[in-house]
C-alpha cells in the first residue's frame, strides 16, 4: 500500500490503518434501512435509550449486548445474559469476533455488521500526496455540462474537426470498453489507457473516495506508454474539490513537489455515481510546455461522467464476489454443532485438522453428545463434501438386513430379491460412510465389514464379483470397545482398522457454559417452527437448566426445550414448562444415602403443605404465596408424593 506523506509534503511517512470503519445496517426489524457507524471503543445495543443503539422491539432485552473495538481493530460481541439471546449467522453466541459480512440477530431485529477494508494498490499506480501549494484555476465546469454528453454541441465548440474526430473516437472507444471489461481494476486501465491517447497527459490516476470522509479508499494509476510511472504525484487539495464540488477543475502552474523548477499542468474530473461522485480522474503534465485547454477538460469531464456508474457497478459485484466467496467458505466450514465453550473449542479444532485427510475416524461419546454432527462436519469440510454422506445406523438392523443395507444384494439372492441392489457402500462411493452405534454390528459381520475396509471392495449378497469402492470411514459409538474385545463380541483387527484417529466428545455437564446458548438456539429453532415469537428463557429457568446433568445430553436439552415451546403459554420459557425430570432431579435412592437430598426434599414438603394450609387449601393462593406458578406447584405436589397427604382428615 502507498505511503501517505503529511500536509506540506515533509515529515516521516505513515502507513494507512489496516481496517477501515465499521458500520451496522438495519435488515429487518425497527431499523431496516438504518446505518449506523461504530465510533466508540464501546457500543452497546438494547431496548433501554441510553443504549449506543436502542431498538424499540419487544424482543430485544433492556441491555441485550455490546460490540468492542480491540486493540487489534477488530470488533467483538458479546451478549449481556439476554433473554432470547444473540445470534450471529443464526447461531446463538457469548462471545464472538465479528467478521465483515457477518448478520446479527436481537429478537426480531436483524442487523448487517460491515468493515470497509483499505484497499492495495497496484505496484505501478501507487499514489502520493503532494505539497497542498495554492493553485492557478484556468477553469471550472459542472459535470453534467461537458459538451460531450451533447454530440451537437461537441460540433459546434470542437477547436478542429482532428481534434473532435479523436475525442469521439475516444468516447467510442469507453462505451465499448463499458460494455466489455470486467473488475475494477481492468476496467479502470482500459479507461486511463484511452485517456493518455486522447490527451497530452503523462500520467493519469483513477482515484475512488469514500463518501462520507473523501478518503482514498483505492487508486490506479498509469503513465504514458505504459511504462511504470514509479508513483503517480496526486494533488490533494485539487481532487479534494473536485470531489466535493462535484465539478471538472482544469490547473496549471502548480510546482511539482520534488522536481525543482518544474511546474504541472493538472486536470481533475469527478467519476458520477448514482447518488454522489465515486470518486475522481485526475491527469498531470510533467512537460512545462504542454497544458491542458478546456476541450481536454471537457472530455475528461465526459468520460467520468459516463463511466462512474460501470466503476460503481463494478465495485459492487467486487463485493457481491467477495460476500459470495466468504458465504461459500463459510457452508464448506460449517457445522450444525452450537457451543463456545473450551471442550467444544477443541472439538473445532480436531475437525479442522482431520477433516482435508483421508484419515479414518473413531468418535467416542455419551448418546446424545451430537457424535453424528462431527462426523458431518469432517466430510463437509473434506475434498469429499461435493459426494454422498452415507450414514448407517448399526444398531437398528439385524445381521442379514444390515449386511444387505452396507452391501446390497444380487437378484434372487434370497426370497423377495427380484432385482438387484447396490448397498450403502456403492451409493456412497466417492464419499463418507458414518458407522453409528459401530460395536453393535454383530460378530459374524465383521469380517467382511474389516475387508471393505481394507481392500476396499466387497461382494454384495448372493454375488461373486468383486465391487470397488473409494469412501471415507468415520465411525461412531458410546460403548467401550476395547472391553468389548476382551469379551470377545469385537474383533481386535476390525477395532485397528477403525482406531486410526479418535475423539472423545464432551457431554453436556463438562460444558455447562454452552447450555444457555443451546437452550436459545432450540428455543428459535421451534418456536419458528410453531410460528411463535422466538421465545426467550427467564433467569429462573436457565438456573434449572444450568443446574441438570443432563444424562441424554444436547438430544434431551433439545426434547426438553421443544416440549417448553409447545406447552408454554408466555414469552418466556419459565420452570414450570420443562420436564418434571429437570425441574426436580433428585433420585429416589438418593432419599437413602444422602442426607442432604433427603434434608432438601422435605423442607420443599413441609413448605408447600404449610403454604396450602395458610391458604385454606386453595392450591392457586399457595403458589402466590410461594412465589410459583399454580401448574410448577402442582407438578411439585405430585413429585414430591404429598397428594395422599393433603388428602387426610384436617387438611383441605
Amino acid at each position: 500500500m502507498s505511503s501517505v506523506s503529511n500536509a506540506n509534503g515533509s515529515g516521516p511517512e505513515v502507513a494507512p490503518p489496516a481496517s477501515g470503519s465499521a458500520r451496522l445496517v438495519g435488515l429487518d426489524g425497527p431499523l431496516e434501512g438504518t446505518v449506523v457507524a461504530l465510533e466508540t471503543a464501546e457500543f452497546s445495543i438494547g431496548r433501554h435509550p441510553s443504549n449506543s443503539m436502542a431498538i424499540r422491539d419487544p424482543s430485544v432485552s433492556r441491555r441485550h449486548c455490546i460490540l468492542r473495538r480491540l486493540a487489534d481493530g477488530s470488533v467483538r460481541i458479546t451478549d449481556l445474559e439476554s433473554r432470547n439471546g444473540t445470534f450471529v449467522n443464526g447461531l446463538p453466541v457469548q462471545e464472538r469476533i465479528l467478521e465483515h459480512g457477518d448478520e446479527i440477530r436481537l429478537g426480531s431485529s436483524r442487523l448487517l455488521f460491515l468493515v470497509r477494508q483499505q484497499e492495495e494498490e497496484l505496484p505501478s499506480a501507487s499514489l502520493k500526496k503532494s505539497e497542498d501549494l495554492e493553485t492557478r484555476t484556468i477553469l471550472q465546469i459542472p459535470r453534467q455540462q461537458s459538451l460531450y454528453l451533447e454530440p451537437k454541441k461537441a460540433l459546434a465548440a470542437a477547436p478542429s474537426a482532428s481534434r473532435l474526430a479523436r475525442n469521439l473516437e475516444a468516447m467510442l472507444r469507453v462505451s465499448l470498453t463499458l460494455r466489455a471489461a470486467t473488475g475494477v481494476e481492468a476496467l479502470a486501465g482500459e479507461l486511463l489507457e484511452i485517456i493518455l491517447e486522447a490527451t497530452p497527459a503523462s500520467e493519469a490516476a483513477i482515484i475512488l473516495l469514500e463518501a462520507d470522509t473523501g478518503e482514498a479508499v483505492r487508486s490506479i494509476g498509469r503513465c504514458r506508454g505504459g511504462e511504470s510511472a514509479g508513483s503517480v504525484e496526486v494533488h490533494q487539495e485539487l481532487v479534494r474539490q473536485s470531489f466535493e464540488r462535484d465539478l471538472a477543475i482544469l490547473s496549471s502552474g502548480v510546482p511539482a513537489h520534488g522536481r525543482s523548477g518544474t511546474r504541472r499542468s493538472m486536470l481533475a474530473a469527478p467519476l458520477a455515481g448514482s447518488e454522489r461522485p465515486l470518486g475522481v480522474i485526475f491527469l498531470a503534465s510533467s512537460d512545462p510546455r504542454i497544458d491542458f485547454d478546456e476541450d481536454h477538460l471537457q472530455l475528461v469531464t465526459a468520460i467520468g461522467a459516463v463511466s462512474g456508474r460501470a466503476l460503481e457497478t463494478a465495485l459492487h459485484l467486487e463485493l457481491l464476489r467477495a460476500e459470495n466467496c466468504r458465504l461459500r467458505q463459510e457452508i464448506d466450514l460449517e457445522h450444525d454443532m452450537v457451543g463456545e465453550s473450551p471442550p467444544m473449542q477443541e472439538v473445532y479444532r480436531f475437525i479442522a485438522k482431520v477433516a482435508p485427510t483421508d484419515a479414518t475416524v473413531l468418535i467416542y461419546g455419551e448418546s446424545g453428545t451430537g457424535k453424528e454432527l462431527v462426523a458431518r462436519a469432517i466430510h463437509r469440510n473434506s475434498p469429499r463434501a461435493a459426494k454422498p454422506f452415507v450414514a448407517i445406523n448399526c444398531a437398528a438392523l439385524t445381521e442379514t438386513l444390515l449386511e444387505s443395507e452396507l452391501f446390497g444384494y444380487e437378484k434372487g439372492a434370497f426370497t423377495g430379491a427380484i432385482m438387484q441392489k447396490k448397498g450403502k457402500l456403492e451409493v456412497a462411493d466417492g464419499g463418507t460412510v458414518f458407522l453409528d452405534e459401530v460395536g453393535e454390528i454383530p460378530l459374524a459381520l465383521q469380517p467382511k465389514l474389516l475387508r471393505a475396509i481394507q481392500e476396499k471392495q466387497f461382494e454384495r449378497v448372493g454375488g461373486t464379483r468383486p465391487v470397488r469402492v473409494d469412501v471415507r470411514w468415520v465411525a461412531a459409538t458410546n460403548r467401550d470397545l476395547r472391553a468389548a474385545i476382551r469379551k470377545g463380541a469385537f474383533r481386535e483387527d476390525l477395532f485397528y482398522r477403525l482406531h486410526v484417529v479418535t475423539i472423545e466428545l464432551p457431554p453436556l455437564r463438562e460444558r455447562r457454559s454452552d447450555i444457555p446458548l443451546l437452550a436459545a438456539y432450540f428455543a428459535d429453532k421451534f418456536g419458528r417452527r410453531l410460528g411463535r415469537r422466538n421465545p426467550g428463557i427467564s433467569p429462573q429457568a436457565r438456573t434449572v437448566l444450568m443446574n441438570y446433568d443432563w444424562p441424554g445430553n444436547v438430544r434431551e436439552l433439545e426434547n426438553a426445550i421443544e416440549r417448553a415451546v409447545v406447552l408454554g403459554a408466555s414469552d418466556l420459557i419459565l420452570p414450570e414448562d420443562l420436564p418434571e425430570t429437570v425441574l426436580d432431579p433428585t433420585p429416589p435412592e438418593a432419599e437413602v444415602t444422602g442426607s442432604l437430598h433427603r434434608t432438601l426434599r422435605e423442607e420443599k414438603r413441609r413448605l408447600i403443605l404449610r403454604a396450602i394450609e395458610q391458604a385454606g387449601g386453595n392450591q392457586t393462593e399457595a403458589a402466590r404465596a410461594l412465589g410459583i406458578n399454580p401448574t410448577y406447584l402442582s407438578r411439585l405436589i405430585r413429585n414430591l408424593g404429598l397428594k395422599d397427604e393433603l388428602r387426610r382428615p384436617g387438611r383441605s
